[in-house]
């Protein structure tokens, strides 16, 4: 029998059953909670499936930003979750490539996203940069530096994410 590598599907919708059943119940399986930061739901989501199980996802939201002068749409990820006893088989790149082919599709030019220190050298692996720079984000109170690392990729061959200052123009993703 030969076995069929995964694929990650676009979700019809992402619930709390479903975040339950890919993080195996854990309330913060990206452990932002302790950020207090106030964070957008994703719009789009992405996820592998293993015997009709969710073994793996990944949210998408097009959030503003301004760089400098420029203003820009990007691509939020946010939500990578792999199951526990998943991990270590590349399901995290499916789920985080299915979204930003997605976003690719759209015109955008530009993935961001947040992450803690010790998931910096999976996204690098990814592709992913880290943005050099402090980042604002908005919150109900007003703008606050993110204490999270920030991360870019470009979405279009040949681009370079803009140089200056950025600011997310929204809540954080």
């Amino acid at each position: 029998m030969v076995s069929m590598s995964p694929s990650a599907i676009r979700l019809a919708r992402y619930t709390k059953t479903e975040r339950d059943e890919v993080s195996g119940g854990v309330v913060d399986p990206s452990g932002v909670a302790e950020t207090d930061l106030t964070w957008l739901d994703k719009e789009v989501h992405f996820g592998v499936r293993r015997q009709g199980r969710l073994v793996a996802h990944a949210g998408l939201v097009r959030v503003p930003l301004s760089v400098g002068a420029a203003r820009l749409q990007v691509a939020g990820l946010g939500g990578v979750v792999v199951a526990p006893d998943s991990r270590g088989q590349g399901l995290a790149r499916l789920v985080v490539t299915a979204a930003m082919e997605h976003a690719r599709s759209l015109g955008i030019q530009f993935g961001l996203l947040f992450c803690w220190p010790d998931l910096v050298p999976l996204y690098k692996r990814l592709g992913w940069r880290v943005l050099g720079d402090d980042l604002q984000v908005e919150q109900p109170d007003g703008p606050v530096t993110m204490p999270l690392r920030a991360m870019w990729t470009s979405l279009v061959e040949g681009v370079e994410f803009p140089g200056g200052q950025a600011r997310l123009l929204s809540l954080p993703m």
